[in-house]
């Protein structure tokens, strides 16, 4: 090998080693909606705090910019690295589709050339430290998947996406061979489209068949995941560029991610695997204060502005995220940035984080209504600035209030 290769090598391996796991999302045919899944599922793991990265691999027909609400935006250049698009504060984006001059441009590439433009997205993109990076592939077991697979290797699971009918649980038997031939393990199967919800009722029923993804999955003693049912919904946010897992939070099929996503990351709150080193190859998450031996009993948000608490709740650049013990004594303190504002929103948004006290200067009196609704507890008129002395002063009872400042 030559110095030059033998660099770059290293070069590769710094950027790997500071990705803690891949989920390499991948269908044995297209239409089976695995970008939609995909995005979902990223949404998912960086609401409960990890961070997260998208890479789309599709060279030929990037989906992910336009679910993220991405179109027209163009990836910056800094340190001779390629810089992530970053959307709601904690996650970082790369894709073809904001390396391009424009969205009607085309890519005619041949195999070799998609291999080091994938490498490049790795090894040239300034991801910096991330606790997972969710790979979408295009679908099918060709160049694409091969090269992810070849790069991120050991540190990597592949989540398989697949639709109830027989001709799409056919293709899946191939990925499943492509996984295995490679040596790359199967973390599980998501059956996606499993049922129709009525917009009307919101009742599911089985408009196709049922049940294709998980009986696959107990045939090749690989864990399934999840089913996602066809929601109107889900369409709907792709089609507007709002991303689902924000803008319907806390509704039933959000919750199937969520669930899906558990399995994920505390693999030990599940059945075991039958699936022997498959199952290995999912993501442990620490506890949300970084103390493994204090349990974490109470979740609270701030709203802030330059890290001060703001009178208005539903118009603050950023929530304070803070965690205390048993004892009542702080253990993590975390900002993050809030979707786009929109009415009823944030209840659920802030329930998903696991949020289970807000004080506020001001809050109107539905959005405490949807709160209540969630199970959080909600605190008005709070003095202060300090998010944090904030708290420490609610837990020692010493918290001032006073009038609403948002009552409507």
């Amino acid at each position: 090998m030559s110095n030059e290769k033998l660099t770059d090598e290293i070069a590769l391996q710094k950027k790997l080693d500071r990705i803690k796991h891949t989920f390499i999302i991948l269908s044995g045919k297209g239409g089976v909606g695995k970008s939609t899944v995909a995005v979902n599922l990223a949404l998912s793991l960086s609401l409960k705090g990890l961070r997260t990265g998208i890479l789309d691999v599709d060279i030929h027909g990037p989906s992910v910019p336009k679910l993220l609400g991405l179109m027209g935006t163009r990836a910056g250049v800094a340190n001779e690295e390629i810089v992530p698009i970053e959307v709601f504060g904690q996650i970082k984006v790369i894709s073809m589709g904001l390396l391009l001059a424009g969205n009607e441009q085309a890519v005619i590439w041949r195999g070799p050339m998609k291999a080091n433009v994938i490498r490049e997205f790795i090894q040239h993109v300034a991801w910096g430290d991330l606790d997972c990076l969710v790979v979408d592939c295009p679908p099918g077991t060709g160049d694409e998947p091969l090269s992810v697979a070849q790069l991120l290797g050991a540190r990597s699971s592949a989540i398989i996406v697949t639709t109830p009918q027989q001709i799409a649980t056919i293709d899946v038997e191939k990925c499943i061979t492509f996984c295995r031939q490679v040596g790359l393990p199967i973390a599980g199967i998501v059956e996606n489209m499993s049922g129709y919800v009525c917009p009307h009722c919101g009742k599911e029923v089985n408009i196709f068949s049922s049940g294709g993804g998980e009986k696959l999955a107990k045939d090749y003693g690989i864990p399934f995941l999840g089913s996602i049912p066809l929601d109107p919904d889900i369409v709907k946010s792709g089609d507007e560029e709002k991303p689902y897992m924000y803008f319907y939070a806390g509704t039933k099929t959000a919750q199937r991610f969520e669930e899906i996503v558990n399995k994920l990351t505390y693999p030990e709150k599940h059945e075991p695997d039958a699936a022997g080193k498959d199952a290995e190859s999912k993501l442990p998450v620490d506890s949300p204060s970084g103390d493994k031996g204090k349990e974490v009993s109470m979740k609270f948000a701030v709203p802030t502005n330059q890290g001060k608490l703001c009178a208005h709740f539903g118009h603050c650049e950023a929530f304070a995220l803070i965690d205390t013990d048993g004892e009542g004594r702080i253990v993590n303190e975390a900002y993050v940035t809030p979707p786009p504002h929109e009415p009823g929103l944030l209840p659920p948004w802030l329930s998903q984080q696991g949020v289970n006290c807000i004080i506020a200067g001001g809050m109107g009196s539905r959005a405490q209504q949807l709160f209540a609704e969630q199970g959080v507890r909600v605190v008005t008129g709070a003095q202060g600035e300090d998010p944090r002395e904030v708290v420490e002063q609610y837990l020692k009872g010493t918290l001032q209030t006073g009038a609403n400042t948002c009552d409507h």
